[in-house]
């Protein structure tokens, strides 16, 4: 959820995006069996522990969620010119991040400060931030030909706020885990953030604040619950859900500001009144999450062609970002062909194209020294890590001699 027109700060749109297993940012180990606290949920991971299986439905979900924000993408340039679209991007927005949120927060349940969990938390969010955040101004500068273009790490570039948020929601995460009412507290902190336009751009802590309430949900939340909306009645009950949301996002089109979607703004920013920020919190929190409900139980729960394609969704986020600035930059967007249905159709599904090559074994292996750097030299050995990766090799090898 990023506004591709607007590149810089809280001057763009949102995203998310997102890893597996342990990790830290989108997720930097596999997102094994549901019961699995320790996945993210873009990060694209290696291969899942032995004795884990991935699940099918989470990578599943990933997949179509990057899709998703993909064709979000593409479609700004666009949407100006058709309500339709228009209304098509807003339900988009209002449930895509949120999902690609809950998921992450799903599979940090178990995240605590143990120095290999820490590890992975730099390693899985903050390096790819620092790369992707120097990557995109450089990028701007040679193919929009902007040399006055500034790198600023304070300043998330586009796309990447979602890693800084990840990685301040995974810290927090021992926080909500103690406390005795989660949810509430977290949704009392974005109403106030929503009210408070001195909080400034920095980090982009207004979206971190904002969005805080689905990462705190996906703690809260249990595999069972996941279930329930995966029922064939609310299958059945989604598609009706869908085209009553359409409609209303096509009302909405000339009566609403579609920035409040993005979650990067106050109230007062907005020109509504600061009290308008609390409500439109809770007003759009319940409307994601009966979205993000809806989309759920779309979700295939078995293996499909696409679930491998769920552990690169990382790649597939930070990459395809390249793509379509580089469309804003060269006006690819402004053909009068990609204005019509029929182009804006065309877009929607190159979008979707390039974003699933990003997230392919291939690509993953080209950039995973970005994405997933080992750097065991950067950081002190573990004692307790040594001791117990010692302790599973000595139950291998009994498992072996018993087996022979």
């Amino acid at each position: 959820m990023t506004n591709s027109q607007q590149p810089y700060g809280n001057r763009r749109t949102p995203l998310p995006p997102a890893q597996s297993p342990t990790p830290g940012a989108p997720s930097t180990e596999s997102a094994s069996k549901v019961p699995s606290p320790n996945t993210e949920s873009l990060r694209g991971d290696r291969s899942a522990p032995s004795g884990r299986q991935r699940d099918a439905f989470f990578d599943n979900a990933k997949y179509l969620a990057i899709v998703l924000v993909a064709v979000g993408h593409a479609w700004e340039p666009l949407k100006g010119d058709s309500r339709v679209l228009e209304a098509a991007y807003t339900v988009v927005y209002s449930f895509h991040m949120p999902a690609f949120i809950i998921i992450s927060g799903f599979f940090s349940r178990s995240f605590d400060m143990r120095p290999d969990r820490l590890r992975r938390l730099i390693t899985g969010v903050a390096v790819p931030y620092i790369v992707f955040e120097t990557a995109y101004p450089l990028f701007r500068r040679v193919v929009d030909d902007a040399p006055e273009q500034k790198i600023s790490l304070l300043d998330p570039w586009y796309l990447t706020w979602f890693l800084v948020a990840l990685f301040v929601w995974r810290l927090t995460t021992p926080i909500w885990n103690a406390v005795r009412h989660p949810l509430p507290l977290a949704l009392g902190i974005a109403m106030l953030a929503s009210a408070t336009p001195a909080i400034g751009d920095d980090l982009d802590l207004q979206r971190v604040l904002q969005f805080l309430p689905y990462f705190v949900l996906g703690l809260c939340m249990r595999p069972d619950h996941f279930h329930l909306v995966r029922r064939r009645s609310v299958r059945i009950a989604a598609a009706p859900v869908f085209v009553v949301a359409l409609a209303f996002g096509w009302w909405a089109v000339p009566r609403m500001n579609t920035a409040w979607f993005y979650h990067r703004d106050a109230a007062q920013e907005l020109g509504a009144p600061w009290w308008a920020g609390p409500v439109m919190v809770l007003a759009m929190f319940g409307c994601s999450l009966l979205l993000t409900a809806c989309f759920f139980a779309w979700v295939p729960g078995r293996r499909t062609w696409f679930t491998a394609l769920g552990a690169g969704t990382l790649y597939g986020y930070l990459l395809h970002g390249f793509v379509v600035k580089a469309g804003d930059y060269r006006g690819w967007f402004e053909h009068p062909v990609l204005h019509r249905p029929l182009g804006e159709i065309a877009v929607s599904v190159l979008a979707a194209v390039v974003v699933t090559l990003l997230c392919t074994a291939p690509v993953r292996r080209v950039f995973r020294f970005v994405m997933e750097p080992r750097m065991e030299w950067a950081f002190k050995r573990d004692a307790a890590e040594a001791a117990r990766v010692r302790e599973r090799q000595e139950r291998k090898g009994t498992r072996e001699k018993v087996s022979v």
